[in-house]
């Protein structure tokens, strides 16, 4: 026998349908009448379900917000029920255990059942139990020995309570389980009041996020467009003014309502959090019934848009270009993001000559292209005699030069950590002061940046500063790949023709293979090839076979270049993988991690290049 109930109340019910009302709460005998009819199989109930790897990281990053809220609590709840037998719990509403902690032999009991983190432990998984049960009823549960409908269960006791937002809506359940022996008699208040804190700190947290994203509001809804900004659950928090005037009662309405006033959703882009970097919420462009078709508006895109390039017919880039009109038109930063040679920069400077601010200067900056020990000096500049070397009038650094217009920084993910932090001072702060010198010089610019790398990975890897992050990434738009596009290619192969003064007709067959290579390096391969065969045919129409030769070529070239790439020597890779583990170590300062490998930090600077990081 487990627990109070004895087991035979539990044989009689699972082995002849049997259920003794009478020697059984109402909600366990509830929970074992559904694991019946669900076809459970009581002899079992080892966890079968359980994620790992990348599904586990992506269960945990949909529940960030929930994880950093608890966490807090539950490593207090651990502290006070060390030594007792115990694990506690933080389940997600879906019913899997995003993160446990316990002692050592328990977590070793646990897991002969896979009672671990990543295990799905729901009612039709594992039959009664308190985490299952309690996420079916919406109330705190004891379940106790032979009250499990499982048998691999019943030699625990398990309490648990969900865990509620301000609307009533589940947010997850927290949990307490230990051998029946070892059951104490405060376990079921202490998960109870534990959920009880965690639903007090979440509702401050979604206070603060929501004055937070109102702060945001102003900036964003600037558009001179219908666009709203709904929170997490899709509630309007505000609204364009066009859609205020068509609108009466806009606050808190649901996004979907706004169909019955002729206006659908174009396209939805999250805003995160500069506190915690979460997600606050969504900035959501909408067309009117009266407005043309998304597809339509790529075929014909802006009668009174500026494009300095080729804007082709496509759907993909016809959205890109959507994107840039959307947000032209606020303050809102801007991080463009594609491959090498998908023309980021040109984006850019169509954000900023349909801008407010067209008529103050557009500065690029390359970072990758500047030396780290130079780069503070040619962003912020520099007073005269300020060092060594120094131009004996000083320096207007980049950022002063673009006051009162835009900076785009370029490959942005290069800077160093030291620059990361002394950019994300001058976003705060909108105020910078040249080397040297004791005067601030106030900004009123808007920042763009780009960049061909994964800056979401630097992050998770510590390469590069998630509160820097979401200071740029306010309005992420992405520039298609080339081969994502291919109904360009004719349109940009005579914007080519036409702005180099190539007065030629492509032959048709020239132009089917161009269409149908895959174009790696983008319209800056497309338009260097294009150079080549203008070259080659001195000005005059091309030879068909020409392009055909090139397309080889540059075949043979990237086969080279890749398999160049992947031959590292043994002990490059053990060099790289040292260079990674000291960066994770150091939480991304390159100037520790130098230091924890004994090298100089021009020549870790060297091999990061070296090896791409």
């Amino acid at each position: 026998m487990f627990g109070t109930l004895s087991k035979g109340v539990w044989k009689q019910f699972v082995q002849e349908g049997v259920l003794d009302d009478s020697r059984l709460k109402k909600t366990i005998s509830e929970s074992w009448l559904r694991c019946m009819k669900k076809g459970v199989n009581p002899y079992l109930g080892e966890g079968k379900q359980v994620l790992s790897g990348e599904s586990f990281c992506r269960l945990k990053d949909e529940n960030a917000l929930l994880l950093d809220v608890a966490v807090p609590y539950i490593e207090k709840i651990f502290n006070y029920i060390k030594g007792t037998h115990s694990i506690i719990l933080l389940i997600d509403p879906q019913g899997y255990v995003l993160t446990a902690k316990g002692d050592k032999d328990i977590k070793r009991l646990a897991r002969k059942i896979n009672f671990v983190e990543g295990v799905k432990w729901t009612e039709e998984e594992v039959g009664t139990n308190a985490i299952g049960t309690s996420l079916v009823t919406r109330e705190p549960v004891v379940v106790t020995g032979s009250e499990h409908y499982a048998l691999a269960s019943q030699p625990w006791t398990c309490s648990a309570a969900p865990i509620r937002d301000d609307e009533g809506d589940l947010l997850g359940v927290i949990n307490i389980s230990s051998p029946v022996q070892h059951h104490q008699p405060f376990t079921f208040a202490t998960v109870v009041s534990g959920s009880y804190a965690i639903e007090n700190e979440w509702k401050l947290r979604k206070h603060n996020d929501n004055r937070e994203l109102l702060q945001k509001s102003f900036n964003l809804a600037e558009a001179r467009i219908p666009a709203v900004i709904c929170n997490n659950r899709k509630q309007i928090l505000f609204a364009s003014c066009c859609v205020q005037s068509r609108i009466g009662q806009w606050e808190g309405m649901h996004l979907r309502e706004l169909k019955e006033y002729g206006f659908s959703e174009r396209q939805c882009t999250p805003i995160y959090s500069d506190r915690h970097g979460g997600k606050l919420g969504f900035y959501v462009d909408l067309k009117h019934a009266r407005q043309t078709s998304g597809t339509e508006n790529a075929k014909k895109p802006f009668v009174s848009f500026s494009f300095p390039g080729e804007m082709g017919t496509s759907e993909a880039f016809g959205q890109t270009l959507q994107n840039v009109i959307r947000v032209a038109g606020t303050k809102a930063n801007v991080f463009i993001y594609g491959e090498s040679g998908t023309g980021k920069e040109l984006i850019a400077r169509a954000i900023h000559q349909n801008s407010d601010c067209k008529n103050g200067p557009f500065v690029a900056v390359n970072c990758g292209a500047i030396p780290c020990d130079l780069m503070e000096s040619e962003l912020f500049g520099y007073a005269k005699g300020a060092f060594t070397g120094a131009r004996s009038q000083g320096y207007q650094g980049k950022f002063e030069q673009a006051n009162h217009g835009t900076i785009f920084l370029d490959e942005i993910g290069e800077i160093s950590p030291a620059m990361q932090v002394a950019l994300l001072r001058v976003l705060q702060e909108k105020k910078i002061t040249p080397i040297g010198s004791k005067r601030e010089i106030p900004l009123n610019l808007r920042v763009i940046t780009a960049t061909n790398r994964d800056l979401r990975q630097m992050v998770r890897e510590g390469a590069f500063r998630k509160d820097l992050f979401y200071r740029l990434y306010v309005f992420p738009i992405y520039v298609p790949a080339l081969r994502e596009r291919k109904e360009d290619i004719p349109g940009l192969v005579r914007y080519y023709c036409r702005e180099n003064g190539w007065d030629v007709e492509i032959p048709e067959s020239m132009m089917k293979k161009m269409v149908n290579y895959e174009w790696p390096g983008n319209i800056r391969e497309l338009f260097n090839v294009l150079e080549r065969i203008c070259i080659l045919s001195e000005g005059n129409s091309p030879d068909p076979f020409l392009i055909e030769q090139m397309i080889h070529q540059q075949l043979l070239n990237d086969s080279r270049e890749a398999k160049k790439e992947k031959l590292l020597t043994v002990r490059e890779e053990i060099q790289k993988q040292e260079i990674l583990e000291a960066l994770k170590k150091t939480g991304g300062n390159v100037s520790e991690a130098a230091r924890m490998l004994n090298v100089p930090r021009s020549t870790f600077y060297r091999r990061l290049k070296k090896y791409g990081l």
